[in-house]
């Protein structure tokens, strides 16, 4: 199943949706696409003029493919312009993922401030490929093109501070426009920063998650690259911490993100 389809099976029944091994990264479903789905519930509670202006995910849990999860929504609160969403993702009577969101209606403001820009890195041909292998990397990078930029490659024995590169979907049946729940998959396609200062394969994960989304999103294909970066601000006893953001192709700020990740090495 494709991302698409997988989204058209949650907005159909948001309390049955079946992930195939495909999705599965070590012994869990991708936290990005556990998100993706969680957010495509939450959506459709909240009024379409109030576009989501952040999440703030855990994963409770490592949920299973193959086995239904539902993704429950409750609505803690509807202001004037802002709606507080409670979704929960249960696998087998147990929580999963937990997401609380923030959507928003624009609102007048004489306060506009740019954006930083996006990093410089290499043309996107002449950075390398990060491929799917069977049995060596994630089984969701089937779906996921990545090409490294910046830092060093998981577990190479490289100290430092940023990883980053280019990113887009891939697999899909038909090209579309970039949503949200787009936007969760590549933010969380890319591993976990502290990977690279490892000298061997040790498992890690994202514990906790906020992502905020800078509104209106630019009109961008799945298929175009967006440009992503993060920087370890602290790691210590198996746990990290890290900012990252995510660019257009045009350079436009599109996503801020923040993780706490444990690493087991």
């Amino acid at each position: 199943m494709s991302f698409s389809d997988l989204v058209d099976a949650v907005r159909d029944n948001p309390l049955s949706v079946v992930i195939p091994s495909e999705w599965s990264q070590g012994r869990a479903c991708f936290g990005g696409l556990m998100a993706a789905l969680q957010f495509e519930a939450m959506r459709a509670k909240v009024p379409a003029d109030r576009p989501i202006r952040s999440l703030a995910i855990t994963f409770v849990g490592p949920a299973e493919s193959g086995v239904p999860i539902s993704f429950d929504v409750e609505v803690l609160r509807e202001g004037k312009a802002v709606s507080q969403v409670l979704g929960r993702a249960t696998q087998n009577g147990q929580v999963m993922t937990l997401v609380q969101g923030s959507f928003g209606a624009p609102r007048e403001s004489t306060i506009a401030v740019q954006s930083l820009p996006a990093p410089t890195l290499k043309p996107m041909e002449d950075c390398q490929e990060l491929p799917f292998i069977k049995g060596v990397t994630p089984e969701y990078l089937r779906f996921m093109a990545m090409r490294w930029g910046l830092g060093g490659l998981p577990f190479s024995n490289t100290p430092s501070m940023e990883i980053g590169g280019y990113v887009r979907m891939r697999g899909e049946v038909k090209e579309e426009c970039l949503t949200e729940a787009h936007l969760l998959a590549l933010v969380d396609t890319w591993p976990p920063a502290l990977l690279p200062h490892l000298s061997k394969p040790a498992p890690g994960s994202s514990l906790t998650w906020t992502i905020e989304f800078v509104q209106p999103l630019p009109v961008v294909s799945t298929l175009e690259w967006c440009v992503y970066r993060a920087v370890i601000e602290h790691a210590r006893d198996g746990y990290g911490h890290t900012a990252s953001a995510l660019w257009s192709p045009q350079g436009e700020l599109i996503a801020i993100s923040r993780q706490t990740v444990t690493v087991f090495g």
